[in-house]
């Protein structure tokens, strides 16, 4: 499946997506040493699963298998089979793979050819791991039983369908399945996966409504579904859970934008490229620290920005281009101090250009084309010599600019954005924070 070719403005976000995981020291670790030193990162990842490995001798036999794509190929060799002393953990990792296997009809990387037999930790792309007793302490005693604790086949090129048998693996923490063929449905018994904390299902070509599944699962912190087809409304328990990161973009979802969007604890929550409609809820206007990153891009969402934007957030990318967004931009977007890109495009805003968007420090990318601004700040101005893009908007005086005729009837006049008040100098959350926390430590 080949993704759309991205917008020169994004493309260094959604490469720091790609290689977002809950360990992002560790991942980018990974990827750097990936080709001179498959063991080593291994034993990474064996400690980001299961964190108290370090106290107990873990015993590894070297199998390793060079695949495709990050993660593909790599397998413990000479690790216990799944009969005798370790229990029924890897019967069922088994009975999963195997039906999986059976369900997969094209694997032109020969990556299944491995397989082949009861020992699961040396098929490609399956991580093993010893399993931890009550005590949360990985124990080496001669009747430990091992568990499949990951599955990582990005870049596969695999062509099937996710089988409900893959329920059986309730001890994995990861599953990544990014870059393959995969269609159909998420089956609703992927709730039982109870451990999974990281799931990668980007560029596929999976269907069907969202897939509810992943909301039962407890300890889901990243969830990718990017480039597929799911369509339908957002659930509202999304913005519910304790995810640090949701990857929604290019799919087909449609409908509003659930009013709780602000409750989500998520870091970077990525909506672009779909069909999302409605107003930004208001709720978002008061969305908590954690958020670095959001995008809205290329729906069809209207109203106003929400009152509130940037006075409880430490965004670093915020992103409403190709939309149809009207009103003029809330003060509070002045408190947005660690915002590094900023994309208002192709909307229909109005208004000044004041200090309230051109004075924000951090700022490294801002993009206003194609609106209706009708004047700028002296402080805009100078930005306007040092190349950010002003274009298209109906600015007098200024090059590149609308048609006077398309300037004389400002879309959505007559709208009504809530638009409350504020202090001057307006107080920020994080400003107030910053303050709180030195006189707290001052003697």
């Amino acid at each position: 499946m080949k993704n759309p070719t991205p917008n020169p403005t994004h493309l260094c976000l959604e490469c720091r997506n790609l290689i977002w995981t809950s360990s992002r020291a560790f991942h980018q670790y990974l990827e750097l040493q990936m080709e001179n030193t498959w063991i080593l990162s291994f034993h990474l990842l064996l400690l980001l699963l299961h964190p108290n490995a370090a106290k107990g001798a873990i015993s590894v036999g070297v199998g390793v298998g060079v695949g495709v794509g990050v993660g593909v190929g790599i397998g413990i060799g000479n690790s216990p089979g799944p009969s005798g002393s370790t229990g029924s953990n890897l019967k069922n990792a088994f009975t999963a793979l195997q039906a999986w296997k059976s369900a997969i009809t094209d694997d032109p990387l020969k990556i299944l050819d491995t397989w082949v037999g009861s020992n699961v930790c040396s098929y490609k792309g399956v991580f093993c791991a010893n399993s931890e007793d009550d005590n949360g302490i990985v124990t080496t005693a001669a009747t430990e039983s091992s568990v499949v604790a990951g599955i990582d086949l990005n870049h596969a090129n695999l062509q099937g369908t996710l089988v409900k048998e893959l329920s059986l693996l309730s001890d994995i923490t990861l599953f990544h399945l990014n870059s393959n063929r995969f269609s159909g449905s998420l089956p609703d018994t992927f709730r039982d996966l109870t451990s999974l904390e990281e799931l990668d299902l980007s560029n596929n070509q999976l269907s069907g409504p969202f897939p509810m599944a992943t909301l039962s699962m407890p300890n889901l912190i990243y969830l990718d579904l990017r480039f597929n087809n799911f369509s339908g409304q957002l659930p509202d328990q999304l913005f519910n859970k304790k995810l640090d990161a949701i990857f929604l973009n290019n799919n087909n979802f449609g409908g509003e934008i659930p009013d709780n969007l602000g409750n989500s604890p998520a870091s970077v929550i990525n909506l672009a490229n779909n069909k999302l409609s409605g107003s930004i809820p208001f709720s978002f206007g008061f969305m908590g620290s954690r958020l670095k990153e959001i995008l809205f891009l290329n729906n069809q969402l209207t109203g106003c920005i929400p009152q509130g934007v940037g006075i409880f957030t430490e965004m670093q990318v915020f992103d409403v281009s190709f939309n149809s967004l009207m009103g003029h931009l809330p003060d509070t977007m002045s408190c947005l101090q660690d915002i590094e890109v900023l994309n208002l495009a192709h909307n229909k805003l109005s208004g000044e250009l004041s200090e309230v968007v051109c004075s924000l420090r951090s700022l490294l990318n801002l993009t206003v084309a194609y609106n209706f601004f009708s004047g700028l700040s002296q402080e805009c101005s100078r930005l306007f010599s040092v190349g950010f893009d002003f274009s298209d908007n109906c600015i007098p005086g200024r090059d590149m600019q609308r048609p006077q005729p398309e300037c004389s009837i400002i879309p959505g006049g007559s709208l009504n954005c809530l638009r409350i008040p504020t202090p001057k100098p307006l107080v920020c959350a994080a400003t107030l924070s910053k303050h709180t926390n030195s006189r707290s430590s001052s003697p």
